[in-house]
């Protein structure tokens, strides 16, 4: 695919994501924090977090970045200061949605296949603590990204745009900082939730076996088991979300690791980069579709959202 082809291609994508992805992470947060669709405290916490980063990524990088920054160089928003501000919380956010992931992954992993340490890890308290500490951390590791731009032009005597300084791909402490930025942020989490669902499938497969063992032994007739169906809509819910985070992330972390193994220049323009990039993005708008598509009772709080504005309407014209 020809670069010109690509960037036709990302002028129009990029508009679309943000008109979706803004309006369904917003109604997702808006549904998910009523609590009425079936989920644990601890789920909806987790559930929420990740909707509340997705926005925010998608306001940060699609809008300001690749919307507004590149087709508006005049505005503000091209302003070196607000440029290097923008860069830490795009960052930032990115993070952040990745790192809830991870950590919603592994609390699922927890309540699935450790039982002794569910009562004690699955619990409201725990989810706002560790959400907490990954916000916190994910906005401190980033703040050397403020520091790693230069202008890229002069307007009206305002120092414009950003660059990457020079001394970002001399100094050693700059190259250890983007190593463990890239090892942090996405291939550490890419990995363990990996095995993380390697681990919670396994341990599925296993448990699935010994039940049916077990009723192979005994006179119980075999109707529909409430039990394994609770547990397959719970793990549905695990594997939509992290599977999809996986799949469109994959291009991303295959292009990160072949640089390093090329020794390629990191920063030079690819095709490849710019498609990983839009999987990446994409995203920040597929976990609400998500709730959608494997809740139910999401599905049904949504269509009740939905009719509410036409009943008041109705009432408004019968007054």
């Amino acid at each position: 695919m020809g670069s010109s082809v690509l960037e036709e291609i990302t002028a129009i994508y990029y508009p679309i994501l943000a008109a979706v992805g803004i309006p369904v992470n917003s109604v997702a947060i808006m549904i998910l924090s009523r609590g009425k669709c079936g989920l644990s405290q601890c789920v909806t916490r987790y559930l929420v977090a990740m909707a509340a980063a997705d926005l925010l990524v998608v306001f940060t990088a699609v809008i300001l970045s690749c919307i507004l920054g590149i087709h508006f160089p005049a505005s503000f928003l091209t302003i070196n200061t607000i440029c290097r501000l923008n860069a830490v919380l795009l960052f930032a956010v990115t993070e952040s949605s990745v790192w809830f992931t991870l950590a919603f992954t592994f609390d699922r992993f927890v309540a699935i296949c450790c039982h002794k340490l569910k009562a004690k890890y699955c619990t409201d308290k725990m989810a706002v603590a560790v959400l907490g500490v990954l916000s916190v951390l994910s906005f401190l590791h980033n703040i050397p990204w403020y520091f790693v731009f230069d202008p890229e032009f002069i307007l009206d005597n305002v120092p414009r745009g950003c660059v990457l300084k020079q001394a970002f791909f001399i100094e050693p402490a700059w190259g250890t900082f983007e190593i463990i930025h890239l090892i942090l942020t996405p291939c550490v989490p890419f990995i363990l939730i990996l095995i993380l669902n390697a681990l919670t499938e396994r341990y599925i497969l296993q448990a699935s076996r010994v039940r049916k063992a077990l009723k192979s032994n005994t006179n119980v007739v075999r109707d529909k088991d409430p039990e394994v169906g609770n547990r397959n809509k719970s793990i549905l819910l695990l594997f939509s979300i992290s599977g999809t985070f996986l799949f469109l992330w994959s291009t991303e972390v295959g292009y990160f690791i072949s640089l390093h193994v090329t020794d390629a220049q990191y920063y030079a323009s690819s095709d490849i980069e710019t498609v990983g990039v839009m999987l990446q993005l994409l995203s920040a708008c597929t976990n609400a579709c998500i709730y959608g598509v494997t809740q139910r009772k999401f599905r049904e709080e949504l269509k009740n959202g939905m009719k509410y504005p036409l009943q008041l309407i109705a009432k408004l014209i019968k007054i």
